[in-house]
């Protein structure tokens, strides 16, 4: 059993009570699901949405980022994110209608090949309000042999590599906490069931900041999705070999004295080939767990 242990007394976490975590998987025909988890007690889940038709049969993503999600006038709405599919970094994007299912045609933008090592995916994009600060996307990819590489965006698509540190060979998951011009942070969980913070400067050189949170008792989580809210951030923590998750509200980063509250194991069987985050249009979204 994979289940985190304690809580602890410093901090606040009760405003996380009525937030929600928007998780998404992968279905093993190639289909994307919607499910909120709510902080609710007890745990709210919702039906699941599915789209089908995303990926090709026979072509499940090895790894996936977050997808945004924009709800669409002349149609149900519109996702976009990205996929590794047998070693080729694709750009994904597709429409629905009001069924559920992907619209044809479909974007599916050749980026690279040369994935095939890579264990974890994700990517940031940051925009502010203020329309004179520039748009920022960045993507991390941790390879099996532990180095963390960072990309970087252009508005016009263009890749450009931003830097690349080994020492991340025992990281399991990462989950975006917090985001704004100059830095990114993540929650990861360790092999040795570790708990951190990383702090990667975007204005800078690569050079992440590692913070332990707790010392143990999460290496069984395969992957972690959070939300931000309010004080913090709610995190799903699924265990892929119960087919179990757990909620967690976290509240501002602070190290070992971060607060963590267990809220529970959520109902349901966790059974999917892969999760992620869903996610709104950049400027919409807050994360500030961290700084």
């Amino acid at each position: 059993m994979a289940r985190a242990a304690g809580t602890v007394a410093e901090g606040s976490t009760a405003a996380a009570l009525a937030c929600t975590v928007n998780l998404g998987s992968v279905t093993p025909a190639g289909g994307h699901v919607l499910q909120e988890i709510r902080a609710t007690t007890p745990i709210t889940v919702t039906e699941q949405r599915t789209t089908t038709g995303v990926y090709p049969v026979g072509g499940l993503p090895a790894l996936q980022s977050y997808f945004t999600y924009e709800p669409g006038v002349a149609n149900d709405g519109y996702a976009e994110g990205l996929a590794v599919q047998q070693g080729v970094m694709y750009e994904t994007a597709y429409a629905t209608d009001t069924s559920g299912a992907a619209v044809p045609p479909q974007k599916r933008k050749r980026v690279g090949s040369g994935w095939d090592g890579f264990k974890i995916l994700e990517q940031v994009q940051w925009q502010s309000p203020n329309t004179t600060v520039p748009f920022r996307r960045s993507v991390y990819a941790v390879h099996n042999d532990g180095t963390l590489h960072r990309w970087t965006i252009s508005p016009s698509g263009a890749w450009q590599k931003a830097g690349a540190v080994p020492g991340y060979a025992s990281l399991k998951s990462i989950a975006l906490i917090s985001k704004n011009y100059s830095f990114d942070t993540f929650l990861a969980n360790t092999r040795g069931g570790a708990l951190y913070t990383i702090r990667i400067p975007t204005t800078a050189a690569l050079k992440p900041v590692l913070t332990m949170v707790r010392s143990g008792t999460w290496q069984g989580f395969e992957t972690l999705v959070a939300q931000s809210c309010s004080l913090g951030e709610v995190v799903v923590a699924i265990d892929s070999d119960t087919d179990s998750a757990y909620l967690y509200a976290i509240g501002h980063a602070n190290g070992a004295k971060t607060a963590i509250e267990s809220r529970g194991k959520i109902p349901g069987s966790f059974a999917k080939p892969a999760w992620f985050r869903w996610g709104t249009i950049p400027d919409m979204e807050i994360f500030r767990g961290d700084g």
